[in-house]
């Protein structure tokens, strides 16, 4: 067998390998699932309520690529626990459809959006209200320090060195670039990221945005450059890939990381949110009330 025979042969035993591996790991998954539904005397555990992640919606194919990668995470961390995908707009299945196959079961909406603004106060709580599912919302994923770790993570991955001398780290920045919203809660929650990156990272990060806001990503690089700070990074504060993210990358005068996407630290958040939503509802009511 020639060399690059053999190697051929390698690659396609290492796939088959990795693809078994995957097989294997959601049968497992699923089992545990199952097993996690009987109680110990042999009695079915009733069902939780179901999560029902709450995507904004893209025209961007890789964003709907990793929201279902991200959902496949959280089915890994928490079997047994009903997961569902719902979108706002341009993707589906759309929001009142998820909940419509739910019939009249319990739900956690969780919206996977990184600030308050109109989707998590009017639009998702409406979808909700107009279903028959007895749901809650949860708060959105922003700020939290789980955010912080993964925007860091993603800096480190595009180059972000992890150890500064003090003449680097005075000409050193970074701009968090999100989405934007017209409501001021937004840029207050996006504000509270930016301030808990910064004490992270142990340089100025500043909040700018790709629409409907400013200052924008282009104007908050040119503002850091005046102050000295050339070498600026933009820290990309998406949850998946899509238009903004990559208009705002390409602005970065030196390094920009990719979005938070599928990061461990964000199924974790998602979970939070979740258990969040239910240890309020056990605290002030008896069970989850109808939206």
């Amino acid at each position: 067998m020639t060399a690059t025979r053999k190697s051929e042969a390698l690659r396609d035993e290492s796939t088959t390998l990795d693809s078994t591996a995957h097989i294997m790991n959601r049968i497992t998954s699923q089992l545990a699932s199952q097993l996690n539904l009987v109680s110990r005397d042999g009695r079915r555990r009733p069902e939780p309520p179901a999560l029902v992640v709450v995507a904004h919606g893209s025209r961007d194919p890789r964003t709907l690529s990793t929201v279902h990668t991200l959902l496949d995470r959280v089915r890994e961390l928490r079997p047994g626990l009903p997961v569902h995908l719902g979108h706002i707009e341009l993707n589906e299945p759309l929001l009142p459809d998820t909940l419509a196959s739910l019939g009249t079961g319990e739900a956690v909406l969780v919206p996977l959006l990184l600030s308050r603004g109109y989707h998590v106060k009017r639009d998702i709580p409406e979808m909700a209200a107009a279903s028959p599912a007895r749901t809650r919302v949860a708060a959105p994923l922003g700020p939290h320090p789980l955010l912080v770790e993964t925007l860091y993570a993603r800096l480190v991955e595009a180059g972000w060195p992890t150890r500064m001398n003090e003449p680097t780290r005075r000409s050193s920045a970074v701009v968090l670039a999100a989405a934007g919203s017209r409501d001021p809660e937004a840029a207050v929650d996006t504000r509270r990221t930016a301030h808990l990156l910064a004490e992270r990272l142990g340089v100025p990060v500043v909040p700018a945005y790709a629409s409907a806001a400013t200052p924008t990503v282009e104007t908050a690089i040119r503002a850091l450059t005046a102050r000295g700070r050339h070498r600026v990074a933009v820290a990309s504060y998406f949850t998946a890939p899509g238009l903004f993210a990559t208009r705002s990358a390409e602005a970065a005068p030196w390094i920009a990381s990719a979005p938070l996407g599928t990061h461990p630290a964000m199924a974790r958040l998602l979970l939070h949110r979740y258990d969040q939503s239910l240890a309020t509802a056990t605290a002030t009511e008896p069970a989850l009330a109808s939206a």
